[in-house]
């Protein structure tokens, strides 16, 4: 019986496998890129969410609130109650109020409170609900409102 000698296959530091540092360059410059090209449109990409987001909620989310705060108190929360009428009951409810009808005073996705109007000047036998937008400034273009 013959005795083989098994080979090792040994890598020299001549002939093993490694990336170049060229290659590692050029990987680390696409990586640089694509998360620069991320970062300057990061503002397109989630901007245009904040405006889905405060439109949803001029729209829809608040209604259901002010519906039933309707229902109980008989009408929709005055201009000077406002939406805080949904959060702690007006001084002039009496028994009526069957709040709270929401759990925290919202606020827009820039971080500014809601505007509340009743009634309404774009919804005259209804209440008018809106974000300033982007800018912070009302009556302007970029106002979301329930209109």
């Amino acid at each position: 019986m013959k005795h083989q000698i098994l080979q090792k296959n040994y890598y020299t530091p001549t002939n093993r496998p490694a990336f170049t540092l060229i290659e590692i360059l050029l990987v680390m410059g696409i990586l640089g890129l694509l998360a620069g090209l991320v970062i300057i449109n990061a503002g397109a990409i989630f901007g245009g969410n904040q405006k889905d987001v405060a439109s949803l909620f001029v729209r829809q989310s608040i209604s259901t609130p002010l519906q039933a705060y309707s229902f109980n108190m008989g009408s929709y929360p005055t201009t000077d109650q406002g939406i805080q009428a949904l959060l702690n009951s007006p001084d002039s409810s009496g028994n009526k109020w069957r709040g709270p009808y929401i759990k925290e005073m919202p606020l827009d996705p820039w971080k500014r409170p809601y505007g509340y109007r009743y009634p309404g000047t774009h919804n005259p036998s209804n209440y008018d609900v809106w974000s300033n937008g982007p800018d912070g400034i009302s009556g302007n273009a970029d106002d979301i409102g329930n209109w």
